[in-house]
């Protein structure tokens, strides 16, 4: 069997840690769960969410994609730029975002949504176009950059929390591989609640850890890498978003086989019924914003 290509990441790296309760749960007893080359995941034993823990200080994740490798990382973006927005808007499709944009239209102002981890901006872009009043959310300071001066758009070079949006701004929010990166997920759905407007929408996006590839490969999954800080089961993410504000409409997953792993023939079939039970490589799920 072909070994899986692996997701771009940062290189592994000796960084300053700290152990943390679970962000799901509290729990602080942790078994073993996969081992990596150079780094490993414990599963919370209350819980089961998969996590590093020990967990790279704040500042160190900061770095990987400010000053230390944020260059590489736009390189990687803007080559994989067209498959990627491909996969966002087939994704958005199976996830209901378009009905919901005809029934937002129909009201007399433009809709707002925020792109958290914009990256180079396509996405953005192509909802512009469309009519929505866009705003971007990107850490990486070189991406955001790129989406700025070649496309125009009102991308912020900082974390979601630090831009400080008015309560109530959006009428949808949109978070593309980017939970599993971050020190506190709850803290970030906390705050997407905060500013989406009263029943906004949600759509998240990220790797499963309960799919077909994840339990294939455990520490060779193409998406257990350095820079993945959380890795997220369709359970443990819908319980974060639950307790953080969140009722969830739907979620979809896609992704039997990544490419070149087998034949052609046996990927499409791989990949039809990783998507009809529910146990694609990766997971998007649509929240609204609860009452209260």
């Amino acid at each position: 069997m072909s070994e899986a290509v692996k997701t771009w990441s940062t290189p592994v790296s000796a960084q300053e840690s700290r152990r943390i309760p679970c962000v799901l749960c509290g729990g602080e007893v942790f078994k073993p769960a996969l081992a990596c080359e150079g780094f490993s995941y414990v599963r919370c034993a209350r819980c089961g969410l998969i996590q590093m823990n020990p967990q790279p200080l704040l500042r160190e994740v900061r770095f990987r994609y400010r000053e230390g490798h944020g260059e590489n990382y736009l390189a990687y973006e803007i080559a994989n730029e067209p498959a990627f927005l491909d996969l966002q808007e087939r994704s958005l499709h199976d996830a209901g975002f378009y009905r919901l944009e005809e029934s937002l239209f129909s009201q007399a102002e433009a809709p707002a949504v925020l792109d958290i981890g914009c990256a180079t901006g396509a996405l953005l872009e192509t909802l512009a176009k469309r009519g929505w009043k866009t705003t971007g959310v990107e850490l990486s300071v070189p991406q955001a950059d790129y989406a700025r001066r070649f496309r125009g758009l009102d991308v912020r070079p900082q974390s979601l929390e630090e831009c400080r949006f008015t309560g109530g701004s959006f009428q949808a929010a949109l978070a593309s591989h980017l939970v599993e990166h971050v020190n506190d997920p709850a803290s970030l759905i906390r705050e997407v609640r905060r500013i989406l407007a009263a029943g906004g929408v949600f759509f998240i996006t990220t790797p499963n850890s309960a799919g077909f590839q994840a339990r294939l490969f455990r520490g060779r999954w193409r998406s257990a890498i350095f820079d993945h800080l959380y890795l997220f089961s369709v359970k443990t993410l819908r319980a974060l978003l639950e307790q953080n504000g969140f009722s969830i409409e739907k979620i979809i997953t896609w992704g039997g086989l990544g490419a070149g792993i087998a034949p052609a023939f046996i990927k499409k079939q791989a990949d039809r019924w990783a998507k009809r039970l529910g146990a694609g490589d990766v997971m998007m799920i649509r929240a609204r914003k609860s009452n209260g």
